[in-house]
């Protein structure tokens, strides 16, 4: 299949129905309707919601869970440069035929219902590893929970990575609000792992786990983590139970960043519960050779991917508040002579909290992303400059990395980032 005929009928599909978030599954259980309810026919599941790391979290399960034998279906967003890389399994893309097959199955369907690109990729995902008979699928849910066109599941296992500010005008505008959002993958009966304690985050998640009568496990309250040693390929961890014993000895993640600390916690209390609450029995050896090999295994990119060595570059997805705040301490962490940022954002950010948490120290090359959503590269220079940062703007982003290598010296070090749609322009 011609990859022009996959872009061309992507381009006619995401033409037929409004870009609309609706707080609702009406849409989507409609849509679903007409491929015959596969949510009802799908294998266990387990569902992954948060602020940040609920990609990192569902491909670092997924890898484990390849890894035991399992045909293992994994649905994440956004995509960076590639449509497919939303539904995959085994760590393999969906094929163009399937894409396009699905689009000109139910175009129909999809003009009557009006659907959303998001709930309509939710569709297709949910029908690929119906038609596919995974055995297990890992589903990362889109901003929210309750709401959530994914959270029509009922998964074996319910896993929620954090709370941060992050698309409050939908979600809410404190993290008591937003957690409640996010609660709602919480459902009947069936346990839910959350990856970090918050003051006021974990109230809320301990009384819709009541009511809904779901064990509810904090991984930090089982673990503590300790890592050893980190390179752009691989992080190295001890992994501690509450008794200080050691129970994982040079636990290797092949992952790099600070944070990806706390998603190997959330990943590593989410396999145990699967092996108190299934008759999964996942080993320590495949444990290690799942998360040892995460990225090869599942495809993963847009974390901390290394882009040239002299200078170095990197980029990273981190968006929010809390992301920003992780790259910001990871740069610092970093030996470099001068930094360089290709800084590009989308309309809808808080920006004067976003530039509050970036270095001012650094060369910056304000540019935009190649969305409609993307801020003008001027308006963010204006802004920026008011606030005191330093640099010029560049209409796209390659023109503002091309002219960051040119001006670097070996030593120095040049990050790419603001935005999921930046990375996506350089992975």
């Amino acid at each position: 299949m011609d990859s022009a005929a996959l872009t061309a009928a992507l381009e006619q599909f995401e033409g037929l129905y409004p870009k609309t978030i609706e707080l609702s599954l009406g849409r989507i259980e409609s849509v679903l309707e007409t491929l015959g309810r596969p949510q009802d026919k799908l294998p266990p599941t387990i569902h992954v919601a948060g602020t940040n790391g609920k990609g990192s979290t569902a491909h670092l399960i997924a890898a484990v869970l390849q890894e035991h034998g399992l045909k293992v279906g994994l649905y994440t967003s956004p995509h960076y440069r590639d449509f497919r890389e939303r539904i995959k399994i085994n760590g393999n893309y969906i094929s163009e035929n399937a894409v396009i097959d699905f689009i000109q199955n139910h175009q129909t369907a999809v003009e009557n219902i009006q659907p959303s690109y998001f709930e309509v990729t939710v569709a297709m995902a949910f029908d690929y590893f119906r038609n596919e008979k995974v055995d297990i699928a890992v589903i990362e849910t889109g901003l929210g929970g309750e709401t959530d066109s994914t959270n029509i599941i009922e998964p074996i296992l319910s896993v929620i990575t954090n709370v941060s500010f992050d698309h409050v005008g939908v979600l809410g505008n404190t993290l008591t609000a937003i957690s409640t959002v996010k609660s709602g993958i919480i459902k009947k009966n069936t346990p839910v792992v959350i990856g970090e304690k918050h003051s006021e985050t974990m109230p809320v998640f301990i009384k819709k786990a009541a009511k809904e009568t779901a064990s509810i496990t904090f991984a930090n309250d089982i673990f503590n983590i300790k890592k050893t040693s980190e390179s752009f390929k691989s992080t190295v961890f001890d992994i501690f139970n509450k008794k200080n014993e050691l129970i994982f000895e040079k636990l290797a993640v092949q992952v790099f960043g600070n944070y990806q600390s706390k998603n190997a916690l959330t990943t590593l209390a989410s396999i145990q519960k699967l092996n108190e609450t299934t008759n999964y029995n996942i080993s320590e050896t495949t444990i290690r050779k799942g998360l040892k090999q995460v990225k090869s295994l599942t495809n993963m990119i847009g974390r901390w991917d290394v882009l040239n060595e002299k200078p170095l570059i990197l980029t990273d997805s981190g968006h929010n508040e809390a992301g920003i705040q992780n790259i910001v301490e990871q740069l610092k962490n970093i030996p470099h002579e001068a930094l360089h940022i290709i800084l590009g954002v989308v309309n809808d950010k808080d920006l004067d909290k976003m530039l509050s948490l970036l270095p001012k120290d650094a060369i910056y090359y304000f540019t935009r992303p190649n969305v409609p959503r993307g801020l003008s590269e001027l308006l963010l220079k204006e802004k920026a400059t008011q606030k005191g940062f330093k640099g010029e703007s560049y209409e796209s982003v390659t023109i503002a990395l091309n002219t960051a290598k040119t001006a670097a010296a070996m030593e120095d070090l040049i990050f790419v980032g603001g935005s999921s749609f930046v990375v996506a322009e350089v992975v």
